[in-house]
């Protein structure tokens, strides 16, 4: 009887340690499927900010649909790229973008943005005319790594309806290889300023 209870007692026990797994699972998926993403930064048009080969936790663009200036946000437009690109986005629907190319200094609604994140001034011009205003429900995105970063000056690319956005990257998950020491600097972990 003794025997019986225990054995009884260690299937109960078995039971709900298969459950809580079990449980575990599914909320990873959903909270993957519906909530996050994992997403890679592919090349180096975000550096300094990111790095080649920086795990991103990018929220679901279902709940974060209001990107405004600053945002980091992963986008795919496959008549540009096939894959995600991550960029930074500089202005929204109605404002007016302006660049001038021989200083290197972007504007949005005539103020001069105040770039604290860029590795370098902006001279790369990529075909799009300026001035520009942003059409309602789109966004100019640009990487931080200006003079080498394909973005909305790209004509191909231009300005970005949020449909084709993949979300809005919140945090660092894992960190890619610095350019600068060729290590991981596991130190950048967290959320993205």
């Amino acid at each position: 009887m003794q025997n019986n209870r225990e054995k009884k007692r260690s299937d109960q026990e078995q039971y709900e340690w298969v459950q809580a797994l079990v449980y575990s699972v599914l909320a990873v998926v959903v909270l993957f499927t519906l909530v996050v993403r994992l997403i890679g930064v592919d090349g180096r048009s975000m550096v300094p900010t990111l790095q080649h080969g920086d795990r991103l936790l990018v929220l679901n663009p279902m709940l974060c649909d209001d990107y405004r200036y600053g945002d980091i946000v992963v986008l795919r437009k496959a008549t540009f790229m096939e894959d995600p690109i991550v960029k930074r986005v500089i202005a929204t629907e109605g404002q007016t973008v302006d660049i001038n190319f021989k200083t290197g200094e972007v504007y949005v609604d005539g103020k001069l943005l105040k770039e604290d994140y860029i590795n370098e001034l902006t001279f790369q011009e990529e075909g799009t005319a300026f001035p520009l205003i942003v059409p309602k429900g789109e966004v100019f995105v640009m990487g931080d790594n200006r003079n080498h970063s394909a973005d909305s000056r790209h004509s191909g690319l231009g300005t970005v309806d949020c449909r084709y956005m993949l979300g809005k990257a919140v945090a660092i998950a894992f960190p890619g290889f610095s350019e600068e020491t060729g290590k991981r600097d596991f130190g950048r972990i967290g959320a993205i300023g």
